[in-house]
């Protein structure tokens, strides 16, 4: 078993290839700053559980790993490199087709995000993003953005897929030679090199804080199945109630974008409670007896959930939600003002301060709800709520304060 280990061939070597896994996980975490037990021990509920399972997710069904070209991310021997934009924005979108929420809309929070829960090694000046140039074998070369994950958050040794025929080669900031990434070495040495360069690059350290040895021992010691050490979750964490992921529809089975699945999409998600309603951050209230839907933010929404809807609307020179909105505003199922525009004003009290939001009311609360919830006791409906562009909304979701 130990002869495995020494030649990287982790899946023939039992419990020892197992625990050598675990703490190359562990101190991949330790090494970003994190917790080690978090990487392995993470409650499923927990944001970094959900951004892991998430990512692997989009692995296992959705992204196109080492193509000839355009590609959604390249595996090294040591590395995988994805490409910063496209995994933000799909991270996004199965996160809240999951019904998760707080997940920022601004894709350098979500790069903060990755970076601050131990999931993205960091640049050698801290920052989540890579620059760098990939190189095939056919000759094919471009330069991108990534974020740099460790293959062992994401596969086991068995499952991790062969690497790029190619090299990936990182852009130096500051002069100098850029070190280049080789994707594919003799498997029998290849983990004798990368011994051998983390061991020049590593800075010199305390015994106590060596890489990772310390958390293999730990692992030795404990009974009766190695495991890392429990972490102690915030209370907050344990009082959230966890449901069930939503079923994940395949790429290819999804609908296009359009104002009648826009509809489908709002139901089902009051429906199996994914999109809360008449709560402070709702995107969907009951007033005067029916639906009010708050825009832009549930058209954002939306967008964000269907990436689709962004190639459509840069077809129309429009924004995503913009064409979302339009495709709703089509299916005239909303009530219109005397003087004609679409959108109602509602004011929202509360005990400290007020506020205005800005959305639809449904003509027929059946649309959207099976049964019709009570109002929301906070929303004031005015008989004409003042003239104003339906397109033009100036805020980020629709509301604002006073």
């Amino acid at each position: 078993a130990l002869l495995y280990v020494l030649a990287g061939q982790y899946e023939h070597a039992g419990t020892l290839g197992e625990l050598v896994m675990q703490a190359d996980q562990a101190s991949v975490a330790q090494e970003l700053g994190g917790d080690p037990g978090k990487a392995l021990a993470a409650p499923r509920h927990a944001l970094q559980r959900k951004l892991l399972d998430g990512l692997r997710y989009l692995l296992r069904e959705e992204f196109k790993l080492n193509q000839p070209q355009a590609s959604d991310g390249w595996l090294t021997q040591d590395a995988l490199w994805l490409v910063s934009k496209t995994v933000s924005d799909k991270l996004r979108a199965h996160l809240l087709s999951q019904g998760i929420d707080g997940i920022p809309s601004n894709n350098t929070a979500v790069f903060n995000v990755l970076q601050d829960h131990g999931i993205v090694l960091a640049t050698p000046d801290g920052k989540a993003i890579w620059k760098a140039t990939v190189t095939s074998d056919t000759g094919w070369s471009n330069s991108f953005t990534f974020l740099k994950l460790s293959p062992a958050m994401i596969w086991e040794a068995a499952d991790r897929p062969a690497p790029f025929a190619g090299r990936v080669q990182v852009e130096q900031e500051q002069g100098g030679p850029a070190p280049q990434v080789p994707a594919a070495v003799p498997e029998a040495t290849s983990r004798q090199h990368e011994e051998v360069a983390q061991a020049s690059t590593t800075p010199m350290v305390s015994v106590a804080e060596d890489n990772g040895l310390g958390t293999l021992l730990d692992l030795l010691d404990v009974p009766p199945a190695p495991s890392m050490p429990a972490t102690s979750p915030a209370p907050a964490a344990e009082a959230e109630p966890v449901l069930p992921p939503a079923p994940v529809v395949p790429p290819h089975d999804r609908p296009e974008p359009s104002g009648e699945h826009f509809m489908d999409w709002l139901r089902q998600g009051i429906q199996a409670r994914k999109l809360v309603i008449n709560d402070a951050k709702a995107l969907v209230h009951t007033v005067a007896g029916t639906a009010y839907l708050v825009s832009p933010g549930v058209f954002q929404r939306y967008a964000q959930e269907h990436l689709q809807v962004a190639a459509q609307a840069r077809q129309e020179k429009l924004e995503g939600w913009q064409w979302a909105q339009k495709r709703f505003e089509k299916l005239g199922l909303h009530r219109k003002q005397v003087g004609g525009l679409n959108i109602w004003t509602c004011e929202v009290t509360g005990p400290r301060k007020s506020r205005r939001l800005h959305g639809y009311l449904l003509t027929s609360p059946e649309a959207l709800f099976q049964e019709v919830p009570a109002d929301n006791p906070y929303l004031c409906l005015p008989k004409e709520a003042p003239g104003r562009e339906d397109s033009a909304l100036g805020s980020k979701n629709g509301n604002e304060q006073e």
